[in-house]
């Protein structure tokens, strides 16, 4: 096998396409988000990396709040829309259902199956992005994605991002249990 360097701007492969909730005054806003990681287990972090120019920086920085909400693939032209044009400039809660579950300035989309609260904890400041840790204060999942009482993959039909080619895609089939197939190499 050869190996080429590409350089410096490549990003990990593949990213999670969510919404990012937050709320100005009353109305809710959206943002697409793909840099997201979970980064502790107990308490429960993730760590969202938000551009210092987006309406959303200054909002979660306000209200200490934001909710994470995963779209299926059905909602890629809404998503992408998202994406693409300032909260300053339109009113992207339109596109969903807007609704409230343990936090009142983390507004969730109905639409998404499963989503998120989580109250900030700290910033990181980088170069052009912040870096916002939050805490997983409740989880909202739709009874429809779940087996054996845990989300299920297949059935949330999540949205996945590459970068630098900037394409979306699904996620395939299940190629094993984590923490459990390696074990067939220790016979």
């Amino acid at each position: 096998m050869e190996k080429t360097n590409l350089g410096k701007d490549i990003f990990i492969y593949p990213m999670p396409v969510t919404l990012l909730g937050t709320k100005i005054g009353v109305k809710a806003n959206f943002m697409t988000l793909g840099w997201l990681t979970r980064v502790n287990a107990n308490p429960p972090l993730l760590a969202v990396g938000v551009n210092r120019e987006h309406m959303t920086n200054e909002l979660i920085r306000e209200n200490k709040t934001f909710s994470i909400n995963y779209p299926s693939a059905d909602m890629v032209k809404k998503v992408d829309h998202c994406g693409l044009i300032s909260g300053r400039k339109e009113d992207k809660s339109l596109f969903f259902t807007v609704e409230y579950g343990e936090l009142e300035t983390a507004p969730l989309i109905q639409e998404c199956k499963l989503s998120l609260e989580c109250e900030l904890l700290d910033i990181y400041e980088m170069v052009t992005n912040d870096i916002f840790i939050g805490e997983i204060i409740a989880s909202h999942v739709d009874r429809s994605i779940l087996t054996h009482g845990k989300p299920d993959m297949e059935k949330l039909n999540p949205l996945l991002l590459t970068m630098p080619d900037n394409h979306y895609w699904t996620v395939g089939e299940k190629v094993g249990k984590a923490w459990n197939i390696g074990r067939e190499l220790n016979k």
